[in-house]
């Protein structure tokens, strides 16, 4: 019988978060989260929630040169393009993700409620990149434990918590053994 130490019962789907598991290798996702916008046969892709960047929006575009909010890292693939995710439903176009999380719409209606207040830099994550698996890719990860697959995610999570504790927050949201998991040390042989 193979043993699994992280899967879970719950499979990958369009606003569920990935959670690294606590010793993954792989550098571009130790410790992140990763909240699923899309998932189908072709493909995954969503945006790694809790790794702010060095950078400021308002050094990222000329537009929001009055805002001073950081800018997070949202995966390692195309770090050039610029996301949002939001908790706004005045903001044309924008892709329901689940209750009270949107991704996207329109650039220039987000800017004008920015700018007269409408919407408050609170309710937005700005996103460098974005994290992208191929067909099946998730899945093998998946099978090789790489990723726990969490339900429990809302508004409060991603705009309301600081995001050196998002990791560990999730893992305790769900409860038994994931709150075991998240107080794993970072280096095991610290254990």
């Amino acid at each position: 019988m193979e043993f699994f130490k992280y899967r879970n019962k719950l499979k990958p789907e369009k606003g569920r978060l990935l959670i690294s598991e606590p010793f993954l290798p792989d550098p571009n996702f130790e410790r992140t989260v990763v909240l699923l916008c899309e998932h189908n046969e072709e493909g995954s892709f969503g945006f790694v929630i809790n790794k702010p960047s060095i950078l400021k929006i308002a050094e990222v575009m000329e537009e929001a040169s009055h805002l001073d909010d950081i800018v997070f890292v949202g995966g390692p693939v195309q770090q050039d393009t610029l996301h949002f995710l939001h908790r706004n439903t005045s903001i044309t176009n924008a892709v329901k993700i689940q209750d009270d999380i949107y991704w996207g719409g329109d650039f220039q209606s987000l800017m004008t409620q920015l700018n007269t207040s409408v919407i408050k830099s609170a309710d937005i994550r700005f996103y460098l990149g974005y994290s992208g698996w191929g067909q099946g890719q998730l899945e093998s990860e998946l099978q090789e434990d790489s990723w726990i697959v969490c339900d429990f995610v809302d508004d409060a999570l991603l705009f309301d918590t600081d995001p050196t504790v998002i990791w560990k927050k999730a893992l305790d949201n769900m409860g038994g053994r994931f709150s075991v998991y998240s107080n794993y040390p970072v280096d095991p042989r610290l254990n």
